[in-house]
């Protein structure tokens, strides 16, 4: 996995932070889910919640979740990145793109297959193409070997509910 992790690095977008209002380094303290982290600030205080921007990994406790998770985990956790924001979402968390040696960590796992390009409507998303390559090259979630299809996020928490009190 480790290999295959370092080929998707070298393939994955490095963004500029064009559409993004702030940008600091900062070091991951803990890695929520797959497209949640908690950063301490540069000025200090208590850790900082950042949303992925541009992906949808599975819930907890959704096949793939932990999966995911953990991906990101062995990734970040407690490396210095770069932290480019633009909002807070309803849930009061910064949504940005975390960049380790100048790679969106986002894009890493869309390409591995741990997340989805996050779609609004009839847009894909920024990582459509990973997806894809994801997809048809059936690695992570879409392996699907003995598994039912991927639920995206969205469907799944419709059907079953937030997992987010069981979990976080």
């Amino acid at each position: 996995m480790a290999a295959g992790f370092a080929a998707l690095a070298c393939s994955a977008p490095v963004l500029a932070a064009a559409s993004y209002k702030t940008s600091w380094t900062s070091v991951v303290s803990y890695v929520v889910d797959g497209d949640t982290v908690r950063v301490r600030p540069p000025e200090g205080g208590k850790p900082v919640s950042i949303r992925v921007d541009g992906i949808d990994a599975p819930e907890i406790c959704q096949p793939g979740g932990t999966m995911a998770r953990d991906a990101l985990k062995r990734q970040v956790l407690g490396k210095r990145v770069v932290v480019q924001t633009k909002v807070r979402d309803v849930y009061g968390r910064l949504v940005g793109r975390i960049l380790l040696n100048r790679q969106d960590q986002g894009a890493l796992l869309v390409a591995q297959g741990l997340a989805w390009s996050y779609r609004y409507r009839d847009d894909p998303g920024p990582y459509a193409a990973e997806q894809s390559r994801a997809q048809a090259q059936r690695l992570g979630m879409f392996s699907r070997v003995g598994k039912a299809a991927p639920v995206y996020p969205a469907v799944f928490r419709k059907k079953h509910g937030s997992c987010y009190a069981r979990y976080r």
